[in-house]
């Protein structure tokens, strides 16, 4: 009996003295990604409309965008506070866990416009989201698979210039808008949805 005791405090002691090292160093990745599934699904499969999946991105692009939400460079209505609670290293730690997921495309139908929303996409998009926008390699966000209402809100931010995706892709939007017009945004829409 009395070694039966002497062995339950020895492991006691030790699980304790183990817990308090991983706590010391902080949340795990997996125990990161956790607290952003109940929005972006758990391993960053997304099933809400209007958020974003982040399985497959690129580990850098997530990592800065969170950095940007919590210094108030990119706007966002709940991501700016959410990230206020995370430090660079937890940012790190969720880049790598989601990037190394596989990349989630949603089950939705594509409207009629994709032919021309292919071609949008070639001449004005493919240079940094490659590969019909499911490139994770190029650091900029995966657009192909992703919910059609996230990127429409996203799009209409972006042209508004309530958030800030820089210079270029300015640029890039406001040609393919004076070109296109208002068929712009639902032809890309469309091609982006029809890659599921």
């Amino acid at each position: 009996m009395k070694n039966t005791k002497t062995l339950g405090a020895a492991l006691l002691l030790g699980s304790l003295a183990f817990s308090g090292v991983s706590i010391a160093g902080g949340a795990s990745a997996e125990a990161l990604s956790v607290t952003c599934a109940g929005c972006h699904g758990f391993d960053g499969a997304s099933t809400g409309p209007a958020t974003p999946s982040l399985a497959g991105m690129s580990a850098v692009y997530i990592e800065d965008s969170m950095k940007a939400y919590k210094a108030g460079e990119r706007n966002a209505t709940i991501m700016t506070r959410i990230a206020k609670g995370y430090d660079d290293d937890d940012f790190a730690k969720m880049g790598q866990f989601f990037s190394s997921k596989e990349m989630h495309m949603a089950k939705q139908s594509a409207g009629g416009n994709s032919k021309k929303g292919k071609k949008i996409h070639k001449k004005y998009c493919s240079k940094c989201h490659e590969d019909n926008g499911t490139s994770a390699d190029d650091d900029s966000g995966q657009l192909a698979g992703q919910w059609t209402p996230y990127l429409k809100y996203s799009l209409e931010d972006s042209m508004s210039g309530d958030r800030d995706y820089g210079k270029k892709m300015k640029k890039k939007v406001k040609k393919a808008h004076k070109k296109y017009g208002d068929e712009m945004a639902p032809a890309l829409l469309d091609f982006y949805a029809s890659q599921n």
